[in-house]
C-alpha cells in the first residue's frame, strides 16, 4: 500500500517516528514530495530555528532511507484537480501521480472523500491507519511502539506513559485500545 504522508503528520516527531518505523518494516510504502517536506520544515519554525535545522536534516535522512518515497506532482494533474483549499492540490496531485492508495492526514475538511474517491484514493486518519496496521501486524507495530517509547523516555530523561505519548500525537482511539485492560500486548510496557 502506497500512502502519501501530508506535512501535518510529519510535524509531531513521535508520530513521524512511528510512521517511518512502520514503513521501514515494510508494512506500507510512504510517499512525499519536496513541497510536502518543505511545508513540514517551515511548520516547525515556531519551535525555534534549531527545530527547522533538525527537520531539514531529518528530511535528508528520510530521502536516503526511502529513496522511492520522493515523488513529483505532474502539473497537468494538479491543474485539473479541485479541493476546498487550493494549497492542498499538490498533495492530491502527488498521490495521483505516484499511484498512491491513500493520503494520510488530519485534514479531513480539505480532502473530501468523494473528490479523492473519484481519483481512486482514500483519506486516512493516522489514528485509524495505525490501528489497522496494528490489528494486522501486531508484533511489528508493537515493536515500533516499544522503540519509539524508549526513545521518548531517553529524551525526556524520565518515564513517559505510552498512553499519554500516543494521545499527545492525536492517536486517541489507538491509545485507548493499547491501554485497554486485559489486552494482551506483550511487546509494550505496562500502562499506568
Amino acid at each position: 500500500m502506497r500512502v502519501v504522508l501530508d506535512a501535518c503528520v510529519l510535524f509531531p516527531s513521535v508520530l513521524r517516528s512511528i510512521l517511518l518505523e512502520i514503513a521501514a518494516r515494510g508494512l506500507y510504502e510512504p510517499v512525499w514530495s519536496e513541497r510536502i517536506l518543505e511545508e513540514w520544515a517551515r511548520a516547525v519554525i515556531r519551535l525555534g530555528p534549531e527545530a527547522q535545522i533538525e527537520a531539514r536534516s531529518e528530511g535528508l535522512l528520510m530521502r536516503t532511507a526511502f529513496p522511492r518515497a520522493m515523488q513529483r506532482a505532474q502539473p497537468n494533474i494538479e491543474s485539473r484537480l479541485l479541493l476546498p483549499d487550493e494549497n492542498d492540490l499538490h498533495v492530491l496531485a502527488v498521490a495521483v501521480s505516484s499511484g498512491a492508495d491513500a493520503i494520510l492526514t488530519f485534514n479531513a475538511k480539505d480532502f473530501p472523500g468523494h473528490v479523492l474517491a473519484a481519483e481512486g484514493i482514500s483519506r486516512r486518519d493516522p489514528d485509524g491507519f495505525i490501528w489497522e496496521l496494528w490489528s494486522r501486524h501486531t508484533r511489528e507495530v508493537e515493536g515500533v511502539l516499544a522503540k519509539v517509547h524508549a526513545e521518548a523516555e531517553r529524551r525526556a530523561g524520565q518515564p513517559v506513559s505510552m498512553k499519554g505519548l500516543l494521545k499527545r500525537v492525536k492517536l486517541n482511539r489507538f491509545a485507548r485500545v493499547i491501554g485497554a485492560p486485559g489486552l494482551d500486548a506483550p511487546g509494550l510496557p505496562d500502562q499506568p
